[in-house]
């Protein structure tokens, strides 16, 4: 089967991370891409450019130039009109793919024709992708991920791979600060979408111990209670969800960064 897969950089990137990243989705891969749709969201810096000049012809990617920087979420609804296969792999351009990302999941999305969205489980690392401290090993099958949907994300975004026209009968990705992934996956289970999580360990996400420190705060908080009502109001999740939710949010996002790490480690990530 034919797939894409879509990225998105802006300037504010690492162009080492960035050169890895594409490395991982074209010359480390088992099973290579039909095509690589890379928006440019935004001029780019000189190094982010020559990452991008560096790479061989064969390399079939297809460049999205946008004047000027537009978010994630409308980029990827760019990225996505311009993606020319039903199968689309998301990636993000720090990140990591392991060598038989594409082959394992393009190889259940045809022989699994019910499944609109495959992700993956995906290892964490801080700086070095050979330093793993962390998994994610999310719910494997679409009831069971359903029900994990009312309490938190049921895919990890930069290892999906959907179908593009069930993403575009929903509404495409939309903004919603912090959550464009998580509204797009609502809106599909709610359009009677299935979905499915490898139990593999696909990729590996550049999360970095700083990153989880830094998830806490109050425009944090208010984002996750705003998308918390948007359950509730779309009748997603009862109202002893949303209380729940909403409680759980704001002891966490309201502790001291050391302690939110703990938490993450204890009870939100496996170790390796």
């Amino acid at each position: 089967m034919n797939f894409s897969v879509l990225l998105s950089v802006y300037h504010k990137e690492s162009p080492a991370n960035f050169k890895l990243a594409l490395e991982s989705v074209w010359e480390h891969q088992e099973l290579k891409p039909s095509e690589i749709i890379l928006v440019k969201d935004g001029p780019l810096t000189a190094d982010l450019e020559n990452v991008i000049s560096g790479f061989d012809d064969d390399m079939p990617l297809r460049i999205i130039e946008l004047k000027e920087n537009v978010g994630l979420g409308k980029a990827l609804n760019i990225g996505l009109d311009n993606c020319s296969f039903e199968l689309v792999a998301r990636m993000d351009t720090d990140d990591i793919c392991e060598s038989d990302r594409f082959k394992e999941q393009v190889n259940f999305m045809s022989q699994h024709g019910q499944v609109d969205v495959l992700g993956s489980w995906i290892k964490e690392f801080d700086s070095d992708s050979g330093e793993i401290y962390a998994a994610r090993a999310l719910p494997e099958r679409h009831k069971d991920l359903l029900v994990f949907s009312k309490k938190r994300n049921p895919i990890s975004h930069p290892s999906v791979m959907f179908r593009k026209s069930k993403v575009i009968e929903a509404g495409g990705y939309q903004h919603f600060y912090l959550y464009e992934d998580y509204f797009l996956w609502v809106r599909m289970l709610q359009n009677g979408c299935i979905f499915h999580n490898l139990p593999m360990f696909l990729l590996k996400f550049r999360s970095g111990k700083n990153m989880i420190k830094r998830r806490r705060g109050y425009t944090y908080l208010i984002s996750e209670l705003n998308f918390q009502r948007f359950l509730l109001k779309s009748k997603f999740i009862s109202l002893v969800q949303y209380i729940k939710n909403c409680l759980i949010r704001i002891v966490v996002r309201l502790l001291p960064g050391n302690l939110i790490l703990f938490l993450y480690s204890c009870f939100l990530r496996k170790k390796i």
